[in-house]
């Protein structure tokens, strides 16, 4: 049987090369939301939810996931115990409780998780006849959204979608800003991407017209299989910018860690995983001071800024 001793815990602020790391913006603005979301199961979106999540909190982010998938699997993988799971996204959903009540702080700093509970898998049945069923994440997110920023507020929200496109993926693509999709170097994996990508321009077209695809992150990926590396070279020759630099290698670290309620930057810093979850988060950061100084908006987020600083 294998030893399961658990290793120590090495807190990923610590790491020189992730303070070394440029925050997105310098001064409070209102949170990017972002759905992590593919239709296919074991693509590794809940583990990309989660040590995302944890590289952007080891660089100064305040970090919020939310759990949208039934089994739970991110707030597992965070640490959460199905106990203390007292209010999830089903309540907030529902409208029975607020997303600040749903709310809890994991045990890696500046990072806080809405969790889910089985009850989200009847969530759609429930709400089905509802004018307002593609909207209730969005309207759940409307504080954070509206409040004034401060120092100490959000300021990413990633959303762990279930493996399907039903209404809980929906709900996650009208909230959002942005999503970004994880994909297996596996055979099948740019027909799952059409899929999806129709999906996006059907919402953004019906739904949500500021929604944009923020990144394809590729996952699983071993250099010695050649149908891996077959896969890369034509997701990156279809989809072209949009896909990020970084490829996630299958690693049995990042496998691991879950089972200790851990991200794999708390379990392993220093193993492959770990490093390419902390250029992945770099990648983000980038490509959102782009998005931010090429945006119709940019002026107003500078003299948002501007005024806080002068406050």
């Amino acid at each position: 049987m294998t030893d399961h001793a658990d290793p120590p815990a090495q807190p990923a602020r610590e790491s020189p090369q992730v303070i070394a790391l440029a925050s997105r913006i310098s001064g409070p603005a209102s949170p990017r939301v972002i759905a992590i979301a593919n239709q296919k199961g074991g693509v590794g979106k809940t583990t990309t939810a989660i040590n995302l999540g944890t590289a952007l909190a080891a660089i100064g982010e305040q970090v919020l996931i939310i759990d949208l998938d039934p089994q739970g699997n991110a707030s597992t993988g965070l640490g959460i115990d199905r106990r203390s799971r007292r209010r999830s996204t089903y309540d907030v959903l529902m409208d029975e409780a607020s997303l600040s009540d749903a709310v809890l702080a994991t045990a890696v700093p500046r990072l806080s998780i809405a969790p889910s509970t089985l009850d989200l898998s009847g969530l759609e049945l429930e709400v089905s006849q509802e004018r307002d069923r593609a909207f209730r994440l969005r309207s759940a997110l409307s504080p954070l959204r509206d409040a004034t920023p401060r120092a100490g507020d959000f300021s990413y929200v990633l959303i762990d979608c279930p493996p399907s496109l039903n209404l809980l993926t929906v709900n996650a693509l009208v909230a959002a800003d942005a999503i970004l999709v994880p994909l297996q170097c596996e055979f099948f994996a740019l027909e799952g991407l059409s899929q999806l990508l129709q999906t996006v321009e059907t919402v953004k077209s019906t739904l949500n017209s500021e929604l944009m695809i923020h990144g394809i992150v590729l996952t699983m990926h071993d250099a010695r299989n050649n149908l891996s590396n077959q896969v890369v070279a034509d997701v990156r020759a279809n989809s072209k910018q949009k896909v990020y630099d970084t490829v996630i290698p299958r690693n049995v670290r990042v496998s691991e860690a879950p089972s200790y309620g851990k991200p794999v930057l708390v379990y392993d810093l220093k193993c492959v995983g770990s490093e390419a979850y902390l250029r992945l988060a770099t990648e983000i950061i980038q490509r959102e001071k782009e998005l931010i100084a090429t945006s119709p908006q940019a002026d107003r987020v500078i003299d948002s800024h501007q005024q806080h600083g002068a406050a």
